[in-house]
């Protein structure tokens, strides 16, 4: 065990009370079948209510499943938001639901995990639960890893009516959750978490009147857990190749990298995409152009991002982009430093792309390897450094840049072919990325459609394009999170659907077809193998660096957005070893969250009802922030989960965290300093009122706004939502 490893486990033990460690409430680790009974002692004694409360509010706001850190020693630990009891109660709401909509059906649900801690445990209880009331499981052979976005293809391709997958994405190694995918693959909009979650409910109401509920598990290898089906597929493999050659993996860009003469670099943060990657390069005959970092799969994720803070564990996530500062105030990428790339990388040529992919496999990051004299020019094109020192740098970009860098070339390969003109071309991207891809999409006659932060906003919206298209719909009409109207005409092609986060995905240019014959015009779920195969196509087919192509889209496109800044503001430590602290600072972090959030949210949802005008909205901000020149603002929007201020030469977001307890402010616009200024000290605000606001708004208007804006996310929401029917179909795959 790592030294890390060791002190982060020594934590948990130490502050996991001995009742805790003797009592697992039921035997989770049992592989034959039983039953556990839930009384109303063990609910009180369990303080499930408790539980309940904050997984209920946990699911009404989450924008990538319901996440939150576990006991990793002691999984039914309830203490923490995710525990074996919270997932048996979770998983038997989703089932009861399911059973209730498809009465009489042969039911089929995929799960599957990333690597980890306890996820092979939670995968085992999902399967059972579900094969105990009746429904097949499809599992992957030997319970092997499987990344997000093959389990949302699958539910997709298969149709299944759902999946259930178990990851944190790129969170620290404490932390996990079950992403909830639907028939489509696409994850659980808040409506469709409130199903299960109020099921949950009546099942502890259940308890409570009668005294205790019963809950079957089958034995661990019940037929109805089935791997057979996953061996018979290849784990999805095959036909997740045979979607890639009709999308991304072009013969062209096929032999573009095949015919590389250099070696890019593949960094499998904690192992789990290597299982599944490597198998997909070697089926494209590609995988000869690939080097691999950290193929080995570890929960501890290798050490990346872990260090020691004031002589405690401390974990930055695996969220490369993060930037802290030094005791000398000097800004640094804890994150990028952990990944020891001076070490890893220094048998490799300056120009070396490396991509860097998370445990989930759904995100990618792009570094590269340049001369260290080359690095004022690299930080004038907007792009951030590292030192690797022997007159080396290491060039990070942004998913902002790197996306824009991805979309142009993938749209310059349809231009070649004569496929580009065949259809209107749109993209689907969050609000909180970068002005600079509105730019490039409005000089290429591409329709931009915004949504809110979450990538199952993006897949609701394509989904909304794909109702209209299905039913013959002549012009194709979508209404953006911002109220535009966009028209598509009859026969529109998704080109690029993507967030600042770092997830991607590719329309197709046909119609892609379920086995049943579903359509659909591009997946559900971010993809870094689709990410990787275009990213390594532009690598191979460039003769200068990356940071130099960069400035010439940016020429070429006449994009004056040229810059980005994101500042995450966290209000208490996640890697706290003791939950009580824990949940009480992250309470208290969530109290001053929410009073940075409603303070821009009430003057948007102020001038959405007519309470105050914009010329009032820029009174109160300009008494409140007197450094800011708010002159040039354009307007105040309420964007679906956070507040857009649209300037005429930049843009500021700022959002509360849909997992945790954290202020995230976007900024984006032509000067990168300017942009630091405000993103710092808009998302730093305590959000206190000044008499300047209350003059206008009242405390209570300010405190009813959050509930205002849920009704107006519904509306934008269920605005031509996707109705199409799922039909069981007689499964024989």
């Amino acid at each position: 065990m790592q030294q890390l490893e060791k002190l982060l486990m020594d934590g948990v033990e130490k502050n996991t009370p001995d009742s805790i460690k003797k009592d697992k409430v039921f035997d989770y680790l049992n592989k034959d079948k039983f039953t556990f009974t839930l009384t109303r002692d063990l609910v009180k004694k369990l303080d499930l209510k408790k539980w309940f409360d904050a997984y209920k509010k946990e699911a009404m706001v989450s924008t990538a499943g319901i996440r939150g850190p576990q006991n990793i020693l002691y999984p039914h630990d309830t203490r923490f938001p995710i525990n074996t009891i919270g997932i048996t109660l979770a998983t038997l709401a989703k089932a009861l639901v399911v059973k209730e909509k498809y009465p009489d059906n042969e039911l089929v649900k995929l799960a599957g995990s990333e690597v980890r801690y306890n996820s092979k445990t939670y995968l085992d209880i999902i399967a059972r639960i579900q094969a105990a009331l009746g429904i097949k499981t499809l599992v992957p052979t030997k319970r092997q890893t499987i990344p997000i976005w093959l389990a949302s293809f699958l539910a997709f391709k298969l149709d299944l009516v759902g999946a259930e997958y178990i990851t944190s994405s790129h969170g620290i190694s404490v932390k996990n959750a079950t992403k909830d995918l639907n028939n489509q693959g696409s994850q659980f909009l808040p409506n469709e978490s409130l199903e299960f979650v109020n099921k949950i409910e009546e099942i502890l109401n259940a308890v409570e009147k009668d005294g205790e509920y019963k809950i079957e598990f089958s034995a661990s290898n019940d037929t109805l857990i089935d791997e057979k089906t996953m061996e018979r597929l290849n784990n999805g493999v095959d036909l997740y190749v045979e979607y890639l050659k009709s999308n991304v993996a072009s013969d062209a860009i096929l032999n573009k990298i095949k015919n590389f003469d250099k070696k890019i670099i593949i960094d499998a943060v904690g192992g789990a995409a290597y299982n599944t990657l490597s198998k997909i390069l070697e089926r494209l005959n590609i995988s000869g152009t690939f080097d691999w970092l950290n193929t080995e799969e570890d929960p501890f994720f290798h050490s990346i991002g872990k260090d020691i803070k004031n002589d405690t564990f401390y974990d930055w996530s695996l969220d490369i982009t993060v930037v802290s500062k030094d005791k000398d105030d000097n800004p640094y990428f804890p994150v990028v430093n952990s990944l020891k790339y001076d070490e890893k990388l220094a048998k490799y040529p300056i120009g070396t792309v490396c991509l860097v992919t998370d445990p989930d496999h759904d995100r990618l990051s792009v570094v590269q390897i340049e001369d260290a004299s080359k690095k004022t020019d690299v930080i004038k094109a907007g792009v951030d450094v590292a030192e690797l020192g022997n007159g080396r740098i290491l060039c990070i970009f942004s998913a902002n840049q790197a996306f824009l860098m991805i979309m142009d070339f993938w749209a310059k390969q349809l231009k070649e072919t004569g496929e580009f003109d065949r259809h209107t071309r749109f993209m689907v991207k969050t609000t909180a990325s970068s002005k600079s891809w509105d730019e490039w999409a409005k000089n290429n006659g591409i329709k931009v459609i915004n949504t809110p932060v979450g990538f199952k906003e993006i897949a609701n919206v394509i989904k909304k394009v794909e109702f209209q298209l299905e039913k013959g719909v002549r012009d194709i009409k979508v209404e953006d999170i911002f109220k535009n109207k966009i028209h598509l005409g009859s026969n529109p092609r998704m080109i690029f659907g993507g967030e600042e986060s770092g997830g991607m995905i590719i329309g197709s240019n046909d119609i892609i077809k379920s086995l049943n014959g579903r359509t659909a015009l591009a997946m559900r779920e971010k993809s870094a193998t689709e990410a990787i195969i275009v990213a390594s196509g532009l690598v191979a087919s460039l003769e200068i660096p990356l940071w130099k192509h960069l400035e010439n889209v940016y020429d070429e496109n006449k994009i004056k957005a040229r810059y980005d800044v994101r500042d995450d503001i966290s209000y208490y430590n996640e890697s706290e070893p003791d939950i009580e602290k824990l949940k009480a600072a992250k309470l208290s972090g969530e109290a001053l969250r929410t009073k940075n959030d409603i303070f821009y949210l009430a003057l948007a949802v102020g001038i959405e009802e007519g309470k105050i005008t914009l010329d009032n909205a820029k009174e109160i901000l300009s008494k409140t922030f007197p450094a800011l020149d708010f002159s040039n603002l354009l307007a105040v929007k309420f964007v679906g989960d956070g507040t857009y201020l649209d300037f005429d030469d930049k843009f500021i977001e700022i959002r509360p965290s849909g997992t945790d307890a954290k202020t995230k402010a976007y900024a984006g616009g032509g000067d990168k300093a300017l942009l630091a200024e405000w993103s710092k000290i808009l998302g730093n605000y305590s959000g206190e009122l000044n008499e300047a606001y209350k003059k206008y708004l009242s405390e209570d208007y300010v405190r009813g706004s959050k509930e205002k804006s849920l009704k107006l996310y519904d509306t934008y929401a269920n605005n031509g939502i996707d109705t199409r029917e799922f039909k069981i179909p007689v499964y024989n795959f």
